[in-house]
């Protein structure tokens, strides 16, 4: 295989990454046109005219991203110049969304809480948790000394909900604590640790599981004693789905622990185990968890008459059709949860199959750059944890839109950036942190090329440093 020390300087200066500053700066100028143009459109849509707050709310959004642009620039030179630009595009079109669901309630209720600008706080939040986590984590790896804090920490989260006197039952879901006058979700924050936690575990053990059992129909089922691990994530998530009647979150964390298992030990054979446990396990749920059968039941039979959520969406998008009625000009507001749960539906409604699949795109190339990411970086620890944040986001975008399509039950998370509830929010900014933290170190030119020179701002980016062992 061919190193670094095979290649003379000038050779390896073709396989530095470039820094790509300039063009993630331009890319947020268009994320910021998608948007701030969203949002005045909803109220030439709603109104007729321009909204009187959009100076005001553009410069404030513009602020956020360009604060996190410069940060990059300082603290993360080398990160992936394509997340940033994603995210804020997201957050843009989903806050001008809320906000158009809003203007349609206040016009029935003026006395209506506003959720556009709550919303714009927790981004806020999230954009200042976001430059805390790339000021202060220099290196990834130093995450990987916290794996057993961190996987403990997720634990007593998740158990918070369950806690007498704060936690709260929302919608038939114990997944809420209230602490003074709002409403957190604790397992947003554990879902970041977890990641954490089962990267460093599988960095540890991952010889030993990969370790190969008994060989049936072509594939090496892995061995007895090895499935510890997999059994006490499975009980986990049971329990997570019995106790707190959270079907998304059980469904999550045990698909989020099976991917990375798979990553770490390339043992297809964890991938039927795991198939195998989540399908005996959510027949049991369905059988002794009446929440569990409400949702299978408006699965089946959308005009369940507790349920009806489903069909609503549907009718919305298929009244979208291919564009869409346009933005202010439908009437997502007969969507429950048409600002949080069914968000998508919301815009199938007025942006049409065309904005949805947009935003499937997007998702799709924030994904992708994740595992990219996780291919390229140097250390087993990042891989991990870069595929495990990756994988965080895709396994939320394909269980909410899978659900608001009637593809699979409704399970009842948010849409990463979009949906409202700021417990999400802000989590989802801290994985994006990381994953630039992550990038950055891996895209960083290793120490034997740093003094070699400097190929600037403006070169290609399809090269790579070379990988070494």
């Amino acid at each position: 295989m061919t190193t670094a020390s095979t290649l003379s300087p000038s050779a390896l200066m073709g396989f530095v990454h470039r820094r790509r500053r300039g063009a993630e700066l331009f890319l947020l100028i268009l994320s910021l046109v998608v948007g701030i143009g969203a949002y005045a459109a909803v109220g030439l849509g709603v109104d007729g005219k321009v909204p009187a707050d959009i100076i005001g709310y553009g410069g404030w959004l513009a602020l956020l991203v360009i604060a996190c642009h410069v940060t990059i620039r300082i603290k993360a030179e080398y990160a992936d110049p394509i997340l940033l630009p994603i995210v804020s595009a997201l957050n843009g079109l989903g806050l001008a969304v809320i906000h158009r669901i809003d203007l349609a309630t206040l016009a029935d209720n003026p006395n209506a809480k506003v959720l556009a600008s709550t919303q714009l706080v927790w981004m806020t939040l999230g954009v200042l948790l976001f430059i805390g986590v790339l000021v202060g984590l220099r290196d990834h790896r130093r995450l990987q000394a916290f794996t057993y804090t961190a996987g403990l920490a997720a634990i007593v989260l998740l158990l918070l909900p369950l806690v007498p006197g704060i936690g709260k039952n929302i919608h038939g879901a114990r997944i809420w604590i209230g602490i003074g006058g709002f409403s957190l979700q604790p397992g947003e924050a554990a879902k970041v640790l977890l990641v954490v936690a089962f990267a460093g575990y599988l960095q540890l053990h991952r010889d030993a599981l990969a370790l190969a059992g008994r060989r049936v129909l072509f594939i090496d089922l892995p061995r007895g004693r090895d499935l510890g691990p997999i059994l006490a994530m499975w009980l986990v998530s049971l329990c997570i789905l019995i106790f707190q009647n959270d079907l998304g979150s059980s469904l999550l964390f045990f698909g989020l622990f099976l991917v990375m298992l798979y990553v770490a030990t390339e043992r297809p054979g964890w991938l039927v185990v795991g198939a195998a446990m989540f399908g005996a396990g959510a027949y049991v749920a369905y059988l002794f968890v009446g929440h569990v059968q409400v949702r299978v039941s408006a699965w089946i039979d959308p005009f369940h008459p507790f349920v009806y959520q489903v069909v609503q969406g549907m009718y919305g998008m298929a009244w979208g059709g291919l564009v869409g009625r346009g933005l202010g000009q439908g009437d997502p507001q007969l969507t429950p949860f048409g600002y949080s749960d069914f968000i998508v539906a919301s815009i199938g409604e007025e942006l049409g199959l065309t904005g949805v699949m947009a935003v499937i795109l997007l998702y799709g190339i924030l994904v992708e750059r994740g595992l990219r990411t996780a291919l390229i970086c140097r250390d087993n620890f990042g891989k991990l944890m870069a595929a495990g944040l990756a994988v965080v986001i895709a396994l939320q975008v394909f269980v909410v839109i899978g659900g608001v399509t009637k593809l699979i039950p409704l399970t009842g998370l948010t849409t990463p950036f979009m949906s409202y509830g700021g417990s999400s929010l802000v989590a989802n900014w801290v994985i994006i942190a990381l994953l630039l933290r992550i990038s950055d170190q891996a895209r960083r030119p290793p120490p034997e090329l740093m003094g070699t020179g400097d190929t600037g701002d403006n070169d290609d980016d399809a090269t790579q440093v070379v990988m070494m062992r």
